[in-house]
């Protein structure tokens, strides 16, 4: 069996075990046995096994429960509630104010928690009700959230990054530190839309009352103060990456050791609730975990067979100028993400994509960049859109997944401005990680 029938056969039982509902970290692993049977007979299982072993020993990969552990600890801990309680209030004077306040929280979230899912779901427990009690348009309200959580996929220390660097051999450190200004450009594109559709139509994002507008200065700082020690947290763990003090692993052990000091501090985080913070740790982590080692089975067998290069070949030999095999990559990770999870295709495309971007001579820590703000488009487009699901689940009954997705649709287009913006400038991802070096 040649490398273009191994193709064929990899696609073809890989969408058919989508197409029924398999979950993909089964649909990769069945796919990748059956490839390797046809092609190599018994040892292909062995292969496997050993390509199992070795992913899940990787030391950085500890980093990801940790992070997420991190994460989990400060969202048990009431601090999500209070950053957004503190953010709505300092930027009242400012039209559809408590928008800008969930998108600011969000942005913070994301260097707290990194994982989509439970961003999105914190704050359409703490932020949803408020907005939509204070008048906010619901579809702007559902839209500002599901955007505000998705940049856990761009910003620091996000899983997205982290599985990059993991699976491209590239230093998480510097992926990071590349992300951080397009993350804080798309933080603020959000906010300076919701400003300028607030300021149009004012009747979306009623005004704040007196009380918000004429809180003293010194209750507005008195309000911050719970969050000085995660900020010290947020700002130590990333700090000490971005600077080389610590690898990542470290750091976020650091970093847990710092979350479970803040909560307990703050009086909001009990004996009793280790074992649901671990739970929640373990539900988060297990889905993707798997999908990783899955994913990992299969491009080997499928690399084995020659596969990856014959694609890698095939892409690169496409009659345009490099610019124009970058846009293509782009839209074929656009097509993707409408029906894979972002793990998946990171792990099944970058043996192919990467070799033909850095033999096109661009930067693969940029391309991780590129990646990265593609499977947030990902999060939010339909069908799979998994931020609308997120956010449906603690949604009001009257809240429908059709308005959901009607509503992020401003939102994916200031995400594609920011896309197109570090694809044209790629000093926008690469100034930092230089500045630091």
């Amino acid at each position: 069996m040649g490398p273009e029938s191994a193709t064929i056969l990899v696609l073809g039982f890989l969408f058919f075990f989508i197409a029924i509902g398999i979950p993909l970290a089964i649909a990769t692993l069945s796919t990748a046995i059956i490839l390797g049977m046809s092609m190599f007979g018994f040892n292909s299982v062995l292969l496997i096994a050993n390509r199992l072993y070795d992913a899940s020993t990787n030391y950085v990969l500890i980093a990801v429960p940790l992070f997420i552990l991190m994460g989990v600890l400060m969202e048990r801990g009431g601090i999500a509630a209070r950053l957004f309680t503190v953010l709505h209030i300092w930027s009242a004077r400012l039209p559809g104010g408590m928008g800008v306040g969930c998108v600011f929280a969000g942005a913070i979230m994301a260097a707290m928690v990194g994982i989509v899912g439970a961003e999105i779901i914190t704050l359409g427990l703490v932020a949803m009700p408020a907005m939509l009690a204070r008048g906010y348009d619901k579809r702007l309200t559902l839209g500002v959230i599901c955007a505000s959580g998705s940049l856990g996929a761009m910003i620091p220390p996000s899983l997205v990054l982290v599985f990059f660097g993991l699976i491209a051999g590239e230093s998480i450190a510097q992926l990071f530190a590349a992300a951080f200004v397009p993350g804080v450009l798309m933080a603020l594109s959000y906010a300076g839309y919701i400003v300028i559709r607030a300021s149009l139509q004012p009747a979306l994002a009623p005004p704040p009352t007196r009380e918000e507008i004429e809180m003293p200065l010194g209750e507005k700082l008195a309000l911050g103060t719970g969050l000085i020690l995660p900020a010290l947290i947020i700002l130590g763990v990333l700090g000490s990456i971005y600077f080389g003090i610590a690898a990542p692993t470290e750091a976020a052990a650091i970093g847990v050791a710092g979350a479970l000091l803040a909560v307990t501090i703050s009086g909001n985080f009990r004996l009793s609730d280790v074992h649901h913070t671990i739970l929640q740790t373990g539900r988060a982590i297990g889905p993707v975990l798997w999908v990783f080692l899955g994913a990992n089975a299969l491009i080997s067998i499928y690399s084995l067979s020659g596969g990856v290069n014959y694609l890698a070949g095939l892409i690169g030999s496409v009659d345009l100028p490099p610019m124009g095999i970058i846009l293509v990559i782009l839209f074929l990770l656009f097509l993707l993400g409408m029906v894979m999870d972002w793990i998946g295709i990171a792990i099944l495309t970058m043996p192919v994509f990467l070799p033909v971007v850095e033999g096109l001579g661009f930067d693969p820590i940029w391309f991780g960049v590129i990646f990265c703000i593609s499977m947030q488009i990902a999060y939010l487009t339909p069908p799979i859109g998994a931020s609308a699901f997120y956010l449906k689940s603690v949604a009001p009954p009257d809240v429908t997944l059709s308005e959901i997705f009607a509503s992020i649709w401003p939102f994916v287009g200031l995400q594609v401005v920011v896309l197109a913006l570090v694809v044209a400038f790629p000093g926008l991802a690469l100034w930092l990680p230089a500045m630091l070096n």
